[in-house]
Protein backbone atom coordinates (compact mmCIF):
# COMPACT_ATOMS: atom_id res chain seq x y z
CA UNK A 1 0.00 0.00 0.00
CA UNK A 2 1.21 3.46 -0.94
CA UNK A 3 -0.17 6.91 -0.29
CA UNK A 4 0.32 9.44 -3.07
CA UNK A 5 0.34 13.25 -3.14
CA UNK A 6 -0.42 14.90 -6.46
CA UNK A 7 0.62 18.53 -6.99
CA UNK A 8 1.00 20.91 -9.89
CA UNK A 9 4.63 21.76 -10.62
CA UNK A 10 3.91 25.05 -12.43
CA UNK A 11 1.32 27.81 -11.89
CA UNK A 12 -1.64 25.47 -11.83
CA UNK A 13 -3.85 24.34 -14.72
CA UNK A 14 -1.37 21.58 -15.59
CA UNK A 15 -4.08 19.05 -16.43
CA UNK A 16 -4.40 17.65 -12.90
CA UNK A 17 -8.05 16.72 -13.49
CA UNK A 18 -7.27 13.93 -15.95
CA UNK A 19 -4.38 12.54 -13.90
CA UNK A 20 -6.25 12.78 -10.59
CA UNK A 21 -9.21 11.05 -12.21
CA UNK A 22 -7.00 8.10 -13.14
CA UNK A 23 -5.34 8.04 -9.71
CA UNK A 24 -8.65 8.30 -7.87
CA UNK A 25 -9.88 5.20 -9.68
CA UNK A 26 -7.13 3.29 -7.83
CA UNK A 27 -7.34 5.07 -4.47
CA UNK A 28 -9.72 4.25 -1.64
CA UNK A 29 -9.66 7.74 -0.13
CA UNK A 30 -9.15 11.14 -1.81
CA UNK A 31 -8.23 14.11 0.41
CA UNK A 32 -8.21 17.83 -0.48
CA UNK A 33 -5.67 19.51 1.80
CA UNK A 34 -5.46 23.20 0.83
CA UNK A 35 -7.10 25.96 -1.21
CA UNK A 36 -10.76 26.73 -1.63
CA UNK A 37 -13.34 26.70 -4.37
CA UNK A 38 -10.84 28.34 -6.74
CA UNK A 39 -9.58 24.92 -7.82
CA UNK A 40 -10.87 23.69 -11.15
CA UNK A 41 -10.62 19.98 -11.85
CA UNK A 42 -12.46 18.69 -14.91
CA UNK A 43 -13.21 14.96 -14.96
CA UNK A 44 -14.83 13.00 -17.80
CA UNK A 45 -16.22 9.61 -16.78
CA UNK A 46 -18.32 7.49 -19.15
CA UNK A 47 -18.93 10.53 -21.31
CA UNK A 48 -20.17 12.70 -18.42
CA UNK A 49 -18.18 15.85 -17.59
CA UNK A 50 -17.80 16.94 -13.96
CA UNK A 51 -16.28 20.30 -13.09
CA UNK A 52 -15.23 20.19 -9.45
CA UNK A 53 -14.17 23.24 -7.47
CA UNK A 54 -14.13 22.19 -3.83
CA UNK A 55 -15.16 18.55 -3.72
CA UNK A 56 -12.34 16.00 -3.98
CA UNK A 57 -12.15 14.11 -7.27
CA UNK A 58 -13.04 10.80 -5.66
CA UNK A 59 -16.60 11.99 -5.08
CA UNK A 60 -17.69 11.05 -8.61
CA UNK A 61 -16.65 7.41 -8.18
CA UNK A 62 -18.51 4.70 -6.32
CA UNK A 63 -17.08 3.22 -3.15
CA UNK A 64 -14.56 6.03 -2.64
CA UNK A 65 -14.31 8.24 0.44
CA UNK A 66 -13.72 11.95 -0.19
CA UNK A 67 -12.27 14.18 2.51
CA UNK A 68 -11.99 17.97 2.81
CA UNK A 69 -9.14 18.60 5.23
CA UNK A 70 -8.49 21.31 7.80
CA UNK A 71 -6.14 23.11 5.40
CA UNK A 72 -9.02 23.94 3.06
CA UNK A 73 -11.14 27.09 3.41
CA UNK A 74 -14.81 26.34 2.72
CA UNK A 75 -17.55 28.56 1.37
CA UNK A 76 -20.45 26.54 2.84
CA UNK A 77 -23.03 27.84 0.36
CA UNK A 78 -20.75 27.14 -2.62
CA UNK A 79 -20.11 23.65 -1.25
CA UNK A 80 -23.81 22.86 -0.92
CA UNK A 81 -24.43 24.19 -4.43
CA UNK A 82 -21.65 21.99 -5.80
CA UNK A 83 -23.09 18.96 -4.03
CA UNK A 84 -26.49 19.64 -5.59
CA UNK A 85 -24.90 20.07 -9.03
CA UNK A 86 -23.31 16.65 -9.04
CA UNK A 87 -26.38 15.04 -7.47
CA UNK A 88 -28.28 16.16 -10.56
CA UNK A 89 -25.76 14.13 -12.58
CA UNK A 90 -26.59 11.01 -10.62
CA UNK A 91 -23.78 11.14 -8.02
CA UNK A 92 -24.74 10.26 -4.47
CA UNK A 93 -23.20 12.44 -1.73
CA UNK A 94 -23.80 11.55 1.91
CA UNK A 95 -22.02 11.02 5.21
CA UNK A 96 -20.65 7.70 3.97
CA UNK A 97 -18.60 9.12 1.10
CA UNK A 98 -17.88 12.74 2.15
CA UNK A 99 -16.06 13.87 5.30
CA UNK A 100 -15.33 17.49 6.23
CA UNK A 101 -12.78 18.41 8.87
CA UNK A 102 -14.36 20.01 11.90
CA UNK A 103 -11.33 22.31 12.01
CA UNK A 104 -11.74 23.70 8.47
CA UNK A 105 -12.15 27.48 8.20
CA UNK A 106 -15.31 28.96 6.64
CA UNK A 107 -15.38 31.60 3.91
CA UNK A 108 -18.09 34.12 4.76
CA UNK A 109 -19.73 36.87 2.65
CA UNK A 110 -17.55 39.64 4.07
CA UNK A 111 -14.45 37.73 2.96
CA UNK A 112 -15.67 37.76 -0.63
CA UNK A 113 -16.53 41.47 -0.39
CA UNK A 114 -13.09 42.28 1.03
CA UNK A 115 -11.45 40.33 -1.82
CA UNK A 116 -13.38 42.39 -4.37
CA UNK A 117 -12.73 45.71 -2.61
CA UNK A 118 -8.98 45.10 -2.56
CA UNK A 119 -8.70 43.96 -6.18
CA UNK A 120 -10.79 46.89 -7.42
CA UNK A 121 -8.66 49.33 -5.44
CA UNK A 122 -5.34 47.84 -6.56
CA UNK A 123 -5.35 49.30 -10.08
CA UNK A 124 -2.25 48.13 -11.93
CA UNK A 125 -1.09 46.23 -8.84
CA UNK A 126 -3.86 43.61 -9.02
CA UNK A 127 -2.86 40.14 -7.83
CA UNK A 128 -5.34 38.41 -10.11
CA UNK A 129 -7.33 36.66 -7.38
CA UNK A 130 -10.52 34.76 -8.19
CA UNK A 131 -12.43 37.17 -5.89
CA UNK A 132 -13.93 34.31 -3.92
CA UNK A 133 -12.83 35.39 -0.45
CA UNK A 134 -10.15 32.76 -0.11
CA UNK A 135 -7.26 35.08 0.81
CA UNK A 136 -9.19 37.05 3.46
CA UNK A 137 -10.43 33.78 4.98
CA UNK A 138 -6.86 32.52 5.33
CA UNK A 139 -5.91 35.87 6.89
CA UNK A 140 -8.56 35.38 9.57
CA UNK A 141 -7.33 31.84 10.15
CA UNK A 142 -3.78 33.05 10.76
CA UNK A 143 -5.14 35.95 12.84
CA UNK A 144 -6.97 33.39 15.03
CA UNK A 145 -10.38 34.96 14.53
CA UNK A 146 -11.90 32.67 11.89
CA UNK A 147 -15.20 30.81 12.06
CA UNK A 148 -14.59 27.07 11.72
CA UNK A 149 -16.94 24.22 10.93
CA UNK A 150 -17.04 23.20 14.60
CA UNK A 151 -18.32 26.68 15.54
CA UNK A 152 -21.65 25.91 13.84
CA UNK A 153 -22.52 23.41 16.59
CA UNK A 154 -23.38 26.02 19.22
CA UNK A 155 -25.34 29.25 18.66
CA UNK A 156 -23.74 30.71 21.79
CA UNK A 157 -20.25 29.98 20.55
CA UNK A 158 -21.09 31.18 17.04
CA UNK A 159 -22.24 34.47 18.54
CA UNK A 160 -18.90 34.96 20.26
CA UNK A 161 -16.87 34.00 17.21
CA UNK A 162 -18.84 36.33 14.91
CA UNK A 163 -18.43 39.21 17.35
CA UNK A 164 -14.70 38.62 17.36
CA UNK A 165 -14.23 38.48 13.59
CA UNK A 166 -16.58 41.39 12.83
CA UNK A 167 -14.75 43.74 15.19
CA UNK A 168 -11.78 43.34 12.87
CA UNK A 169 -13.63 43.45 9.55
CA UNK A 170 -15.99 46.29 10.41
CA UNK A 171 -13.09 48.47 11.53
CA UNK A 172 -11.50 47.98 8.11
CA UNK A 173 -14.80 48.52 6.30
CA UNK A 174 -15.35 51.81 8.14
CA UNK A 175 -11.85 52.94 7.17
CA UNK A 176 -12.65 52.17 3.54
CA UNK A 177 -15.96 54.02 3.69
CA UNK A 178 -18.02 50.83 3.42
CA UNK A 179 -21.11 49.89 5.41
CA UNK A 180 -20.48 47.74 8.45
CA UNK A 181 -21.49 44.10 8.26
CA UNK A 182 -24.51 43.16 10.38
CA UNK A 183 -24.12 40.02 12.46
CA UNK A 184 -27.67 38.82 13.01
CA UNK A 185 -28.63 38.15 9.39
CA UNK A 186 -25.41 36.23 8.80
CA UNK A 187 -25.88 34.23 11.99
CA UNK A 188 -29.38 33.21 10.87
CA UNK A 189 -28.07 32.09 7.48
CA UNK A 190 -25.26 30.07 9.07
CA UNK A 191 -27.56 28.38 11.57
CA UNK A 192 -29.94 27.57 8.71
CA UNK A 193 -27.30 25.61 6.78
CA UNK A 194 -25.43 24.29 9.84
CA UNK A 195 -27.17 20.86 9.90
CA UNK A 196 -26.31 20.29 6.23
CA UNK A 197 -22.62 21.01 6.86
CA UNK A 198 -22.28 19.39 10.29
CA UNK A 199 -23.58 16.03 9.14
CA UNK A 200 -20.30 15.62 7.21
CA UNK A 201 -18.08 16.94 10.03
CA UNK A 202 -15.59 14.58 11.68
CA UNK A 203 -12.09 14.66 13.22
CA UNK A 204 -10.23 13.95 9.99
CA UNK A 205 -6.90 13.16 11.64
CA UNK A 206 -8.59 10.26 13.46
CA UNK A 207 -10.25 8.99 10.30
CA UNK A 208 -6.89 9.02 8.47
CA UNK A 209 -5.33 6.96 11.25
CA UNK A 210 -8.09 4.38 10.79
CA UNK A 211 -7.62 4.41 7.01
CA UNK A 212 -3.93 3.65 7.48
CA UNK A 213 -4.69 0.77 9.85
CA UNK A 214 -7.07 -0.62 7.25
CA UNK A 215 -4.31 -0.31 4.57
CA UNK A 216 -6.44 1.92 2.39
CA UNK A 217 -4.76 3.72 -0.49
CA UNK A 218 -4.89 7.48 0.12
CA UNK A 219 -4.59 10.12 -2.60
CA UNK A 220 -3.83 13.63 -1.36
CA UNK A 221 -5.12 16.08 -3.97
CA UNK A 222 -3.53 19.52 -4.25
CA UNK A 223 -5.08 22.60 -5.79
CA UNK A 224 -3.21 25.30 -7.72
CA UNK A 225 0.50 24.85 -8.52
CA UNK A 226 3.68 25.02 -6.48
CA UNK A 227 4.64 28.35 -8.10
CA UNK A 228 1.56 29.81 -6.41
CA UNK A 229 2.71 28.68 -2.95
CA UNK A 230 2.59 31.58 -0.49
CA UNK A 231 6.17 30.87 0.64
CA UNK A 232 7.82 29.33 -2.41
CA UNK A 233 5.93 30.86 -5.33
CA UNK A 234 6.23 34.11 -7.27
CA UNK A 235 5.28 36.24 -4.28
CA UNK A 236 3.16 38.40 -4.02
CA UNK A 237 1.43 36.95 -7.11
CA UNK A 238 0.53 33.76 -5.28
CA UNK A 239 -2.38 32.08 -3.57
CA UNK A 240 -2.87 32.31 0.21
CA UNK A 241 -1.96 28.75 1.14
CA UNK A 242 0.97 26.37 0.91
CA UNK A 243 0.57 24.31 -2.24
CA UNK A 244 3.71 22.17 -1.82
CA UNK A 245 3.40 18.44 -1.18
CA UNK A 246 4.36 18.68 2.50
CA UNK A 247 1.12 20.60 3.10
CA UNK A 248 -0.73 17.34 2.60
CA UNK A 249 0.37 16.37 6.10
CA UNK A 250 -0.49 19.63 7.89
CA UNK A 251 -3.63 20.24 5.83
CA UNK A 252 -5.17 16.90 6.67
CA UNK A 253 -3.75 15.89 10.03
CA UNK A 254 -1.20 13.15 9.45
CA UNK A 255 2.56 12.90 9.74
CA UNK A 256 4.91 13.25 6.74
CA UNK A 257 5.64 9.52 7.01
CA UNK A 258 2.12 8.98 5.66
CA UNK A 259 3.32 10.18 2.24
CA UNK A 260 5.05 7.56 0.10
CA UNK A 261 5.15 9.14 -3.36
CA UNK A 262 4.83 12.68 -4.71
CA UNK A 263 3.60 13.04 -8.29
CA UNK A 264 4.11 16.39 -10.02
CA UNK A 265 1.78 17.31 -12.89
CA UNK A 266 3.62 19.24 -15.58
CA UNK A 267 2.57 20.62 -18.96
CA UNK A 268 4.86 20.14 -21.93
CA UNK A 269 4.77 23.95 -22.15
CA UNK A 270 3.90 26.60 -19.53
CA UNK A 271 0.77 28.59 -18.74
CA UNK A 272 -0.28 31.11 -16.15
CA UNK A 273 -3.59 32.78 -15.24
CA UNK A 274 -3.66 36.29 -13.83
CA UNK A 275 -0.84 38.65 -13.01
CA UNK A 276 2.79 38.06 -12.09
CA UNK A 277 6.18 37.18 -13.61
CA UNK A 278 6.33 34.68 -16.46
CA UNK A 279 9.87 34.44 -17.94
CA UNK A 280 9.00 32.25 -20.94
CA UNK A 281 5.71 33.92 -21.89
CA UNK A 282 5.12 34.17 -25.65
CA UNK A 283 3.17 37.25 -26.69
CA UNK A 284 3.16 36.19 -30.33
CA UNK A 285 1.65 33.75 -32.80
CA UNK A 286 3.24 30.73 -31.10
CA UNK A 287 1.65 31.73 -27.78
CA UNK A 288 -1.72 32.00 -29.52
CA UNK A 289 -1.26 28.57 -31.12
CA UNK A 290 -0.49 26.99 -27.73
CA UNK A 291 -3.52 28.66 -26.18
CA UNK A 292 -5.87 27.65 -28.99
CA UNK A 293 -4.69 24.04 -29.35
CA UNK A 294 -4.48 23.58 -25.59
CA UNK A 295 -7.90 25.20 -24.94
CA UNK A 296 -6.28 27.36 -22.33
CA UNK A 297 -9.18 28.86 -20.46
CA UNK A 298 -9.69 28.54 -16.69
CA UNK A 299 -12.18 25.88 -15.49
CA UNK A 300 -13.42 28.10 -12.65
CA UNK A 301 -12.95 31.63 -14.00
CA UNK A 302 -12.96 31.07 -17.80
CA UNK A 303 -10.05 33.52 -17.91
CA UNK A 304 -7.66 33.17 -20.86
CA UNK A 305 -4.31 31.70 -19.79
CA UNK A 306 -0.98 33.21 -20.74
CA UNK A 307 1.17 30.71 -22.66
CA UNK A 308 4.89 30.15 -23.14
CA UNK A 309 7.66 27.61 -23.64
CA UNK A 310 8.45 24.95 -21.06
CA UNK A 311 10.50 26.45 -18.21
CA UNK A 312 12.90 23.72 -17.10
CA UNK A 313 14.53 25.98 -14.51
CA UNK A 314 11.25 26.55 -12.71
CA UNK A 315 10.08 22.94 -12.86
CA UNK A 316 13.43 21.66 -11.59
CA UNK A 317 13.14 24.17 -8.74
CA UNK A 318 9.61 23.12 -7.77
CA UNK A 319 10.64 19.46 -7.91
CA UNK A 320 13.32 20.09 -5.29
CA UNK A 321 11.07 22.26 -3.10
CA UNK A 322 8.22 19.76 -3.09
CA UNK A 323 10.15 16.48 -3.07
CA UNK A 324 8.58 15.26 -6.32
CA UNK A 325 9.36 11.64 -7.17
CA UNK A 326 7.87 11.48 -10.65
CA UNK A 327 6.40 13.74 -13.32
CA UNK A 328 3.16 13.27 -15.24
CA UNK A 329 3.81 15.19 -18.46
CA UNK A 330 0.58 16.49 -20.00
CA UNK A 331 -0.56 18.03 -23.29
CA UNK A 332 2.34 16.77 -25.38
CA UNK A 333 -0.01 16.70 -28.39
CA UNK A 334 -0.42 20.50 -28.25
CA UNK A 335 3.15 20.80 -29.61
CA UNK A 336 2.53 18.50 -32.60
CA UNK A 337 2.36 21.12 -35.38
CA UNK A 338 5.29 23.34 -34.37
CA UNK A 339 8.40 23.62 -36.56
CA UNK A 340 10.65 24.03 -33.55
CA UNK A 341 10.20 23.73 -29.80
CA UNK A 342 12.16 25.38 -27.03
CA UNK A 343 12.61 25.02 -23.33
CA UNK A 344 14.32 27.28 -20.85
CA UNK A 345 17.59 25.97 -19.37
CA UNK A 346 18.81 29.10 -17.53
CA UNK A 347 18.11 32.79 -16.97
CA UNK A 348 20.08 35.91 -17.61
CA UNK A 349 19.93 38.51 -14.82
CA UNK A 350 21.98 41.70 -14.90
CA UNK A 351 24.34 40.19 -17.48
CA UNK A 352 24.93 36.96 -15.53
CA UNK A 353 23.58 33.46 -16.10
CA UNK A 354 21.70 31.89 -13.16
CA UNK A 355 20.11 28.46 -12.76
CA UNK A 356 17.18 29.33 -10.47
CA UNK A 357 14.35 31.87 -10.15
CA UNK A 358 15.38 34.54 -7.63
CA UNK A 359 13.04 35.27 -4.73
CA UNK A 360 12.84 39.05 -5.23
CA UNK A 361 9.79 40.07 -7.29
CA UNK A 362 11.74 42.76 -9.19
CA UNK A 363 14.37 40.22 -10.22
CA UNK A 364 11.72 37.71 -11.27
CA UNK A 365 10.36 40.27 -13.72
CA UNK A 366 13.85 41.13 -15.03
CA UNK A 367 15.13 37.63 -15.81
CA UNK A 368 15.48 36.68 -19.46
CA UNK A 369 15.15 33.03 -20.50
CA UNK A 370 18.01 31.16 -22.13
CA UNK A 371 16.62 28.47 -24.43
CA UNK A 372 17.58 25.15 -25.91
CA UNK A 373 15.93 24.55 -29.28
CA UNK A 374 14.58 21.26 -30.64
CA UNK A 375 13.21 20.26 -34.01
CA UNK A 376 9.45 19.76 -34.01
CA UNK A 377 8.02 16.35 -34.93
CA UNK A 378 5.29 17.71 -37.23
CA UNK A 379 3.07 14.67 -36.84
CA UNK A 380 0.25 13.74 -34.50
CA UNK A 381 0.98 12.17 -31.12
CA UNK A 382 -2.70 12.19 -30.14
CA UNK A 383 -3.82 8.88 -28.71
CA UNK A 384 -0.38 7.23 -28.58
CA UNK A 385 -0.13 4.86 -25.62
CA UNK A 386 3.41 3.52 -25.95
CA UNK A 387 6.59 5.57 -25.64
CA UNK A 388 8.31 3.74 -28.49
CA UNK A 389 5.49 4.75 -30.84
CA UNK A 390 6.18 8.47 -30.37
CA UNK A 391 7.90 10.38 -33.20
CA UNK A 392 11.67 10.36 -32.81
CA UNK A 393 11.91 14.13 -32.26
CA UNK A 394 9.25 13.92 -29.53
CA UNK A 395 11.28 11.22 -27.76
CA UNK A 396 14.41 13.39 -27.99
CA UNK A 397 12.54 16.35 -26.48
CA UNK A 398 11.10 14.29 -23.62
CA UNK A 399 14.37 12.52 -22.76
CA UNK A 400 16.28 15.80 -22.74
CA UNK A 401 13.60 17.42 -20.59
CA UNK A 402 13.72 14.49 -18.17
CA UNK A 403 17.50 14.70 -17.89
CA UNK A 404 17.39 18.44 -17.26
CA UNK A 405 14.76 18.41 -14.49
CA UNK A 406 16.55 15.46 -12.85
CA UNK A 407 13.34 13.53 -12.23
CA UNK A 408 11.74 10.54 -13.89
CA UNK A 409 8.79 11.15 -16.19
CA UNK A 410 6.29 8.56 -14.99
CA UNK A 411 3.54 9.17 -17.56
CA UNK A 412 2.84 11.17 -20.71
CA UNK A 413 -0.59 12.43 -21.70
CA UNK A 414 -1.29 12.53 -25.44
CA UNK A 415 -4.89 13.81 -25.45
CA UNK A 416 -7.56 14.99 -23.00
CA UNK A 417 -8.95 11.43 -22.91
CA UNK A 418 -7.93 9.42 -19.85
CA UNK A 419 -7.15 6.33 -21.93
CA UNK A 420 -4.64 8.26 -24.05
CA UNK A 421 -1.78 8.05 -21.59
CA UNK A 422 1.66 6.50 -21.80
CA UNK A 423 2.14 4.91 -18.38
CA UNK A 424 5.78 4.38 -17.45
CA UNK A 425 5.48 4.13 -13.66
CA UNK A 426 2.41 3.66 -11.45
CA UNK A 427 2.79 5.86 -8.31
CA UNK A 428 0.65 3.50 -6.23
CA UNK A 429 2.74 0.45 -7.15
CA UNK A 430 6.26 1.81 -7.43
Amino acid sequence: MKNVVVVGSQWGDEGKGKIVDWLSSQADVVIRFQGGHNAGHTLVIDGVTYKLRLLPSGIVRQNKISVIGNGVVIDPWALLDEIEEIKLKGINVDENNLIISEAATLILPFHKEMDEIREDAAGNSKLGTTRRGIGPAYEDKIGRRSIRVMDLVSEENLNKRLDNVLIHHNAIRKGLGKEIFEKEDLKKELLKIAPEILKFSKPVWKKIENFKKESKKILFEGAQGILLDVDHGTYPYVTSSNTVASSAATGSGCGPNSINYVLGITKAYTTRVGEGPFPTELKNEIGEILGTRGKEFGTVTSRKRRCGWFDGVLVRQTIKISGIDGIALTKLDVLDDLDEIKFCIAYELNGKSIDYLPAAADDQIKVKPIYKTFKGWKTSTSGIKNFNDLPENAKIYIKDLEKFIETKISSISTSPERKDTILIEDPFKN
